[in-house]
């Protein structure tokens, strides 16, 4: 058979076997107990999903309702937002016209005078020259400063537009600011200087006060770098952290300050909840509104009433599965292993196992009698078996020709006495015989005669096997042998020469060999068994033996050659 068919087969038997047993594994796995909680469980679960699953709606349009209201929430905060930044952008540019059109005393007092007190928001209103230097402010601590080195004031001057800065400390107090610069320029190109307002955080941070308070959900403004301006009150502390040092709004900051769109939302698993974020740019600055949504917290009164209800459906689930076993275990399982046991027993020998049909429902009784019946029709069945086996037994060891043990019954012998004879530190010798010329013999005088006379040997070496107290055997065709237990290699030698003397004095005509008559060659084996050697080796030593005596003549006993070894551990045979 060619490699690759043969794997090919072993291939295909390989997969029938594994087959085969995960077939068994699904059927230990789909059980009666299996079944009938199977069965429970589909009569109970429904009804307990239907409940779990109508929560879960529940609470997925919670979820969406507060979703979208926060949504509009910071919709509405970013336009308020929008406002706040609009009443900057529109005094600037009244300022800047101001500027335009009048000296820079004159502008100063009309400046000073003109800030309304219903923009609490606005802090100062500055006139700077081209060069950064406060020319003027509704400040007078500001007077003096430069801050060219500001980048709001750089791109305002640069883009000729108006620009909202990011977080920013004071120069006169280092109190968190922003503030907001419009360039003159825009309105009379001949004028360099730029008018600049400082914004409040906090009034910021109170137009947000309807975004705090509120379980689960957080709300910042942050400037174009993700610096925290603005929160509500009871979130104050993160005004001034950058928002990568949050962890829950980190993963949020990159997103929203990359986003093209002025509003966006987005939703994402942090390690401990689900979070909902929407953001919001306000207009006219790179400043965004973000507010947090923890899910978690918002539907937390929803989720117990989830993990009630599962628990609840555990619960019954549980009962169910409990009773349907307990009852299978009465009524089904008890009696199957009580039937089994019987047969377990009656399987190993237990004859007089029989069922007790007292001890089980009447349901089983048809088949505890039928186990009965058959219990006892097997029984008897076995008691003839076991003694017609014993006869095959017999007849199996035994050679019909020659009355004597055959060769599966002399290899059990000798694996017996090699035992014994370990235990007992006693030597065993064999003896293989082979009848000369044979062959022959049956062409001269016919199969008939030629089993005749291995008969005739048979009966002489029984004899001589129950003088000495050996085992005699036909090892297979004209070849017999004889063992000799508790035998030096001498004795057996002289055993040897009985049995070749004794089949001599047979005196069988043998016309075809030299000596006239049938005679025997004999070779002789012995040695002390030990755990370095085996059986075979005796045989081999004696066939060896034997195939001597033919070659010095035949009608002749030889002994195979022995060294005993120094160390005492045997008799090694020699090659």
């Amino acid at each position: 058979m060619k490699p690759s068919l043969y794997l090919a087969v072993w291939g295909e038997r390989m997969s029938g076997v594994t087959f085969s047993r995960n077939r068994v594994k699904l059927k230990k796995l789909l059980g009666i107990r299996a079944r009938l909680a199977m069965l429970a469980v589909l009569l109970v679960a429904p009804l307990m999903l239907d409940r779990v699953r109508s929560l879960e709606d529940a609470r997925a349009k919670q979820i969406a309702t507060a979703s979208e209201e926060y949504a509009n929430i910071t919709h509405h905060s970013a336009e308020t937002q929008r406002e706040v930044i609009s009443s900057v952008e529109t005094m600037l540019k009244s300022a800047a016209y101001i500027r335009a059109s009048s000296g820079i005393a004159r502008s100063c007092e009309i400046l000073r005078a003109s800030l309304p007190a219903n923009l609490p928001w606005i802090r100062s209103i500055m006139l700077v020259s081209k060069d950064g230097v406060v020319q003027c402010s509704t400040l007078n601590a500001q007077v003096g400063l430069n801050i060219a080195d500001r980048e709001y004031f750089r791109k305002a001057q640069e883009t000729r537009d108006f620009v909202f800065s990011d977080y920013l400390f004071g120069k006169t107090n280092n109190r968190p600011i922003m503030m907001a610069a419009y360039p003159v320029a825009a309105i009379n190109p001949e004028e360099d200087s730029v008018a600049v307002a400082g914004i409040n955080l906090d009034w910021l941070s109170k137009i947000m006060a309807n975004l705090g308070g509120r379980p689960g959900i957080s709300s910042v403004l942050i400037d174009s770098t993700g610096v925290v301006l603005a929160a509500p009150p009871d979130q104050a502390s993160m005004i001034g952290r950058p928002l990568d040092n949050v962890p829950l709004l980190s993963a949020i900051t990159y997103k929203a300050l990359s986003s093209n769109t002025d509003t966006g939302s987005i939703s994402f698993a942090a390690t401990d909840s689900k979070r909902t974020i929407s953001f919001a740019r306000i207009p006219g600055t790179q400043a965004r509104l973000i507010v947090s949504v923890d899910e978690d917290i918002v539907t937390a009164a929803i989720n117990r009433d989830i993990r009630t209800a599962y628990l609840q459906l555990a619960f019954v689930c549980l009962f169910v599965l409990l009773g349907a076993l307990i009852g299978a275990e009465k009524l089904i399982i008890n009696p199957i292993e009580v039937m089994t046991g019987m047969a377990k027993r009656f399987g190993e020998g237990d004859s007089s196992a029989r069922v007790s049909r007292s001890r089980l429902p009447s349901e089983f009784m048809p088949l505890a009698r039928a186990f009965n019946a058959m219990a006892a029709q097997l029984s008897q069945r076995e008691r003839e078996l076991v003694a017609t086996n014993d006869r095959l037994t017999v007849m199996a060891s035994i050679d019909m020709l020659s009355g004597l043990a055959n060769r599966r019954g002399f290899q059990s012998r000798l694996e017996f006495e090699w035992l014994k004879a370990q235990q007992f530190t006693s030597e065993l010798s064999l003896l293989m015989i082979d009848v000369d010329y044979f062959k022959l013999y049956n062409d001269t005088y016919g199969h008939p005669e030629g089993d005749a006379c291995l008969t005739r040997i048979g009966e002489a070496l029984a004899r001589i096997a129950g003088e000495t107290m050996g085992f005699a055997g036909r090892y297979g065709g004209e070849e017999f042998c004889l063992l000799l237990p508790n035998t030096s290699a001498q004795k057996a030698l002289e055993v040897g020469e009985t049995v070749r003397m004794k089949v001599q004095g047979l005196a069988l005509p043998h016309i075809t060999s030299s000596y006239g008559m049938v005679t025997v060659s004999v070779g002789v084996a012995a040695t002390l068994p030990s755990d370095t050697q085996t059986p075979g080796e005796l045989i081999e030593a004696a066939d060896a033996a034997l195939y001597a005596a033919k070659h010095r003549g035949r009608n002749t006993v030889v002994e195979h050659g022995f060294a005993k070894l120094a160390d005492k551990t045997g008799m090694a045979m020699a090659g």
